[in-house]
């Protein structure tokens, strides 16, 4: 056999392999096209009824949201008061903290002048008993 011959053989064998290895390939990939068609319609009938009421929904969202902003000008004037009862909240705590302050203070003065008039009277006693 001439080797042209033994060259064609190995190719006609080479091809029969390969499709032998493509038809399972192939068989799949018809398998899975079928899978995604379906898939596909599946989907699609799903989908319809979900858009629809995705758009009651939306809908329903908006009238809520037209409700929300009639009383946006209510909340904005409800948190401007909310702030000012804040600031007068803390004028009222610092006022008080200073009145604290000035008691604390008249009282660290009123004992020691306390402690100081009885040693006073204490060593002018001592002295007039003493003389």
């Amino acid at each position: 056999m001439p080797l042209t011959g033994i060259a064609l053989m190995i190719i006609a064998l080479s091809l029969c392999v390969l499709v032998l290895a493509l038809i399972p390939t192939l068989l799949t990939i018809k398998r899975t096209a079928v899978s995604v068609g379906e898939l596909a319609e599946m989907v699609r009938s799903e989908l319809k009824p979900a858009l629809h009421e995705l758009t009651s929904v939306l809908a329903d969202m908006k009238t809520v949201g037209g409700g929300v902003a009639e009383y946006t000008e209510d909340v904005k004037r409800f948190m401007s008061e909310l702030g000012e009862a804040g600031d007068n909240l803390h004028t009222i705590n610092r006022s008080v903290g200073l009145v604290t302050g000035v008691l604390n203070t008249t009282s660290v003065w009123a004992t020691g002048a306390r402690v100081a008039g009885k040693y006073i009277v204490e060593r002018y006693l001592k002295k007039r008993g003493g003389v």
